[in-house]
């Protein structure tokens, strides 16, 4: 039986561009100008773009695609599948639509396997209520796959980066950990048995909408899915838009079983340095274990929702997520900006 992690030599988000290279490039090219209706776009690194169509809706378009960070064909179509969808969720949005990314070398790898890494896709897609409406392949060396997907939004009620406000509370949805147990998984130190606490995670669609009510989702500040460049540089992207400091709380995070046994084992990506590069001017950490540090720059795959959330209402959602969420937790509180974006005590 073939093992798609031993077909390529990183997997998952831990495979994205590391962001200070990402910056380089990016700054050296003359984009488009911003036309009429684009409400956000890629300049405080959002999870998607937003389009308002009126005052009641606006579009959500994002994409997300990837190499083999499991084993198992659908399993890795799952998580691809709910990687992707998440970004429209962390903008308060409802996926409808998905287009699929798909590049395989056909010479080698059989039809069967294309076949279950959709089916994977195609199962989470059916659970967020969207469609799968077309796509994309070509021949390749190795396996990558993803979505491109839209989704709606009501206008006034779009989450992004900017949105967080001191005096906040922050609530994460999923615990933190698969960028080193998916190493271990590579290493074939950990079967996906092992893992399992950690790919049930990654397959569960970020979809929190339905579990509050209108007024609390009102109470949504601001919000991010914690993916490629780990608790720590997407806690710095949100607090730089947004012109705040984070204040974590260490003994507070969510993690898995197996996050500390596989972060000692140093069972990590190239994620882990290119991560703490990125955000090592702009985080202080107190008296926290070299070892733990490892945690914030963990590159998560189809991590949870960072939310921004008014605290008076805090408890209230905490309780409500923590039914199909079990390990969401307070791990913080936003505050007024200060010498650095995050702080971890």
């Amino acid at each position: 039986m073939i093992k798609l992690t031993q077909t390529v030599k990183k997997g998952g988000c831990a495979a994205k561009v590391p962001a200070m290279i990402l910056k380089e490039i990016l700054s050296g090219v003359k984009f488009p100008p911003r036309i009429p209706g684009v409400m956000i776009d890629g300049d405080h690194f959002d999870d998607a773009a937003i389009f308002k169509i009126d005052d009641n809706i606006s579009l959500v378009q994002t994409l997300d695609f990837f190499t083999p960070i499991v084993d198992s064909p659908y399993e890795f179509g799952a998580i691809a599948a709910a990687n992707a969808l998440s970004d429209v969720y962390a903008m308060g949005g409802r996926p409808k639509t998905c287009m699929a990314i798909l590049a395989a070398p056909m010479a080698t790898m059989e039809n069967s396997v294309i076949q279950e890494v959709l089916q994977g896709a195609c199962d989470v897609i059916a659970k967020a209520e969207a469609s799968l409406v077309g796509g994309h392949s070509i021949d390749d060396d190795t396996l990558k796959f993803g979505l491109s997907v839209t989704g709606i939004v009501p206008t006034q009620q779009v989450w992004s980066n900017e949105g967080a406000r001191a005096g906040d509370v922050l609530i994460l949805t999923k615990p933190l950990g698969t960028g080193t147990i998916c190493a271990g998984i590579k290493k074939e130190v950990y079967s996906q048995a092992d893992a399992e606490e950690a790919m049930s995670s990654m397959k569960r669609l970020n979809n929190i909408i339905d579990f509050l009510s209108e007024d609390e989702l009102k109470h949504i500040h601001g919000a991010t899915d914690v993916t490629g460049f780990g608790l720590a540089g997407h806690g710095y992207q949100v607090a730089k838009a947004s012109q705040v400091s984070l204040k974590i709380n260490h003994h507070s995070l969510p993690l898995f079983k197996l996050t500390l046994e596989s972060l000692k084992a140093s069972h990590l990506t190239k994620a882990h340095r290119s991560n703490l590069e990125y955000t090592q001017n702009f985080i202080k950490f107190a008296r926290i274990e070299e070892l733990e540090k490892q945690i914030y720059f963990d590159p998560q795959t189809s991590g949870g929702l960072l939310l921004s959330v008014s605290p008076e209402v805090a408890p209230l959602i905490l309780k409500k997520l923590q039914a199909s969420f079990p390990k969401t937790s307070i791990i913080g509180s936003v505050e007024k900006l200060s010498d650095f974006y995050v702080y971890v005590e």
